[in-house]
């Protein structure tokens, strides 16, 4: 092995004498480079593979190549590239290859191969890359798209983009995405080709030798698409969206009332066909003959005679489709009118108007939805018409006696009038409903109570609910029952309450942290009673939360009567009770005020797909290995281990520059800092991955421990590196 790296190592020095001799980096910093290389070297070449090693040699030569660009551009220097970045570039291929070939299942890696040769300019290798990628994760209709996108846009070449979507269409032959795209894509081809004719007329060049047959220029592929995809598809929705698509280009009207017709003859009765037709009325510009209007009360007019044109054919819709999914599709239209500013109040009183008389309709018709209810009811309350709200919520809460949104809206209906029987209506609604789904109800009676009724009433009420509710519903009840005590009353009151609930389980941590503060607020405050309530915390959550013990050691060492002598007997308490990685990370000496850095979680460095993985899934090679098999990393392994994907500024995924700084062994360039491009591009890959993809990290270094759980346990999935010793003087110019 070591003739191998020796030799890879050797490969690099003619580009390394190439950045020494023009003055890029100094002899200083090629023998660190060097030295880091061969540590990457004999990582990626032992015997047990793991793929963060990988990563890491990626990313360290993607930061060389950004430093070298960077300092290319600061000494105005851009010769022998060839012999520099293509050399780097060419290795970090080399890397990606051996990498994707020991882990094909990894669609993340894959594609920040694809990024990666977007970004460096190795658009020959990406065909390759893609053909090799589809082969593995042909089962991925957004792998097949991207990779027909990147022969349509970039390498501008249709034809190799339709043999695509033709293979991902054998495979998935009822994608309705890969339809949509394939049909778009034919559209854009037909739109080119015709630009390319008239460019060439108006260049008054012979296009007789060019093939521009008139049936694409036509758009006819696009048709041919359109009619196998809906003896495949019938589906409204899908058919909706391939009009939407062939509207945005203007050679396709044809098409457009083809499809628009079909539409309307395969959907008649599909609600969704009928909310297109209707929407499709305010995009009818008036005939040429009539006069556009010009003031802003003529257009005003003009709005509002498109948007009755839409309420007629939603009028016809709902007579041809009386069903709730019809209204429903109407009053999101009138709302959504409704909603629209404007300046003109005749516009707006029309608008009202219309939503108004579409809700009562529907009404009348009992096809309201409970949700539209709320939405009724919410509007007339805007518009203060608390008459006509109150009809509305009884004869909603008629309808839907089981629902606590409709008992809460009558309710507020009612406080809003100020009516004496809100209390009555309160102990009407329990009688209705569930004791399991009347939190929202009881909270509302205990603020209502607080600001319209006496102290004793309002307590009378909360006493209530904490008998009617049980389970984890109480905790909420609990803490709003305490913070009214204390607001109302004082301290003493609030005292009183935690003492007539300190029995009363479930509890919250907050429960506890509530009366500690209240305690600490006072002018006298008793260490007893802090002592009383951390003990109470302690019982209940002593297991699971570090933090209250950390809290319990801080008040006996900074109160005044506090007993530092009892820090040690807690410590030990604490260490005995606490379960799992709690008692290591939460009370090992000196680590507790950097815990969020310590147990902060590796970032994924692999383009802009920042994800990660739980603990206890495998993330090195396949399967699971044993210390012996690299899991034990010492300390000369772990120097200068490069432990992130992205650059060290401007990628939202990094890591802090105090953790940036302990797992970096050379310091990177100064300009770097300013850098806000990610080397991974990849604004065409979001969202195009479903939640098959497994996201995966690799191991994040972590600090000595006050406690190693390798002791006396089996050693764990993710391995604790040992403190790294840095050196200095390294890039001297640089930051990392």
């Amino acid at each position: 092995m070591a003739e191998i790296i020796q030799e890879r190592i050797e490969d690099r020095l003619p580009e390394l004498e190439q950045l020494e001799r023009i003055g890029l980096f100094s002899r200083a910093e090629i023998k660190a480079i060097i030295k880091k290389a061969s540590d990457l070297e004999y990582r990626i070449q032992r015997r047990a593979l793991f793929k963060e090693d990988f990563i890491n040699y990626v990313q360290y030569e993607i930061n060389l190549l950004e430093l070298i660009q960077r300092r290319r551009a600061r000494i105005g220097y851009s010769f022998k590239k060839d012999e520099i970045e293509n050399s780097i570039v060419h290795r970090v291929q080399g890397v990606f290859r051996r990498a994707s070939a020991k882990w094909k299942d990894d669609v993340q890696l894959w594609l920040s191969y694809v990024v990666f040769c977007k970004k460096w300019a190795a658009k020959a290798q990406l065909s390759k890359v893609f053909s090799a990628m589809l082969a593995i994760h042909s089962n991925k209709p957004a792998l097949w798209i991207m990779a027909a996108k990147w022969e349509m846009e970039d390498r501008l070449s249709s034809e190799s983009a339709r043999q695509l979507f033709l293979r991902a269409l054998r495979f998935h032959p009822e994608c309705p995405k890969l339809y949509q795209e394939y049909f778009r894509m034919e559209l854009m081809h037909a739109e080119k080709l015709r630009k390319e004719k008239q460019e060439f007329e108006k260049a008054k060049m012979d296009v007789g030798a060019l093939d521009y047959p008139e049936e694409i220029l036509k758009g006819e592929l696009a048709r041919i698409i359109y009619k196998n995809s809906l003896s495949i598809i019938k589906d409204a929705e899908f058919h909706v969206s391939l009009l939407s698509i062939a509207q945005l280009f203007d050679f396709a009207k044809d098409l457009q009332k083809e499809i628009y017709d079909d539409l309307q003859a395969l959907h008649t009765d599909d609600p969704l066909t009928w909310d297109y037709v209707a929407r499709r009325e305010l995009e009818i510009e008036s005939q040429s003959g009539e006069e556009q209007p010009t003031t802003k009360q003529a257009k005003a007019v003009e709005v509002c005679r498109k948007e009755e044109r839409c309420c007629a054919v939603y009028e016809e819709a709902v007579k041809t489709l009386p069903t709730e999914a019809m209204w429903k599709c109407y009053i999101n239209f009138c709302l959504e009118r409704f909603a629209k500013k404007t300046n003109s109040q005749f516009l707006r009183e029309k608008r009202l108007e219309r939503t108004m008389i579409a809700f009562r309709k529907a009404h009348e018709l009992k096809l309201l939805l409970e949700f539209q209810y709320k939405q009724w009811i919410e509007l007339l309350l805007h518009h203060d018409f608390i008459k006509e709200a109150l009809e509305v919520v009884v004869a909603g809460t008629e309808l839907f006696r089981d629902s606590v949104t409709m008992w809460q809206m009558k309710l507020q209906v009612l406080i809003d009038s100020k009516s004496p029987d809100v209390a009555a209506l309160f102990e009407e609604a329990f009688v209705h409903l569930k004791p399991q789904v009347c939190l929202p109800l009881w909270i509302s009676w205990a603020e209502w109570s607080e600001g319209a009724q006496s102290q004793e009433d309002t307590e009378a009420v909360f006493k209530k609910a904490i008998l009617a509710v049980r389970g984890s519903d109480s905790v909420t009840l609990k803490n709003k029952y305490l913070d009214w005590a204390y607001r109302s009353a004082g301290y003493k009151k609030a005292r009183a309450v935690f003492k007539s609930l300190q029995e009363s389980r479930p509890f919250s941590v907050d429960f506890f942290r509530k009366i500690i503060q209240f305690e600490k607020e006072q002018e006298s405050c008793k260490m007893a009673n802090l002592r009383e309530y951390y003990e109470r915390a302690l019982r209940e959550f002593g297991s699971v939360d570090s933090d209250l013990w950390m809290d319990y050691i801080k008040e006996e060492l900074n109160h005044p009567l506090g007993k530092p002598e009892n820090c040690g007997q807690i410590y030990w308490r604490a260490m005995k009770m606490l379960q799992g990685e709690s008692a290591e990370v939460g009370l090992a000496p000196g680590e507790h005020s950097g815990q969020g850095r310590e147990t902060e979680k590796a970032t994924d460095r692999l383009g802009n797909g920042a994800q990660s993985i739980p603990n206890d899934s495998p993330t090195h090679g396949e399967g699971t290995h044993s210390e012996e098999e690299g899991f034990t990393v010492d300390e000369e392994d772990s120097d200068g281990e490069v432990n992130t994907w992205e650059l060290s500024e401007g990628l939202s995924g990094c890591p802090p520059k105090e953790q940036a700084a302990d797992l970096f062994n050379e310091d990177w360039d100064l300009e770097l800092k300013a850098d806000q491009g990610n080397p991974y591009d990849a604004d065409d890959i979001q969202g195009c991955l479903s939640q098959e993809v497994k996201p995966w990290v690799c191991c994040a270094a972590q600090g000595d421990m006050i406690y190693d759980p390798s002791w006396h346990h089996p050693p764990p999935l993710i391995p604790h590196y040992s403190k790294m010793v840095f050196e200095t003087g390294q890039f001297d110019d640089a930051e990392d």
